[in-house]
Parts: structure tokens; sequence; C-alpha cells
């Protein structure tokens, strides 16, 4: 028997969950397909799901925040200053300067609960 998928998405946990749904809506500049308030919310995003969830009370402790995630939350973006700018403006500026790597241009920022974002721009293809 062959493991099989059909889709896969990433979710985050948030004690603070209507305050990160509310910044993933404003962020993203769309609302969530599915939301169950204060329990669950949904973003489609181009090639991937984005889910915002509030942990059971007998897990919160699972979720508190210990330590820095080791993940990071990448979003491609077709304009850097711009998206600095937006993010800027909902109050989460990104840290440090921007970056500069093979695969583009980068910034780090963090959401409200301390998860980390990156914003990347790919490379301009020169013709």
């Amino acid at each position: 028997m062959v493991f099989q998928y059909t889709n896969a998405f990433v979710t985050i946990a948030s004690v603070n969950c209507e305050n990160l749904v509310n910044f993933y809506t404003k962020l993203l500049e769309q609302k969530p397909v599915l939301l169950i308030p204060n329990v669950y919310a949904e973003f489609n995003l181009v090639s991937m799901r984005l889910g915002i969830f509030k942990p059971k009370n007998t897990n919160e402790s699972e979720f508190e925040v210990i330590a820095k995630s080791k993940i990071s939350l990448c979003l491609e973006v077709s304009n850097l200053e711009d998206a600095i700018a937006h993010l800027t403006a909902l109050g989460y500026p990104p840290l440090g300067d921007i970056s500069i790597a093979d695969h583009g241009r980068e910034i780090y920022a963090y959401d409200p609960d301390g998860n980390r974002l990156i914003l990347h721009q790919a490379p301009k293809e020169s013709h």
C-alpha cells in the first residue's frame, strides 16, 4: 500500500485566536473562507490553505510561548516594499534590513503571537 495525500495545509495554534484571525484578515486582505468564531478560521492562499485554531483548554499548555517557533510562514510577494509598508501599517513592522539571497530579497517579521513571517520577493527574470 502506498501512502497518498490529497492536500496539505499549515495551521497555527493560538490561545488568542480572534486576535490572530484579525491580523491575518488584514495582512492577507481577505476574510476567512471558513470561520467558527474563537475556534477556527481558514484562509485559502495561492497554492496553500492557512488554518488558525484555538487549542482546547486541556491542550493550551502545549502552545504557550516558551521558545520561538522553528516554523516560518513564507509569503512570496510581487513587491517587497509594498508588503513592508502594509505590514508596518498593521503595526508589525519587519525587523532589520532587507537581505539579499540567491533566491531573491526577503525580510523577517512576526505576527501578534510571535510566529515568524518571511516576506520574499523572487528576483526579476532578465530577458
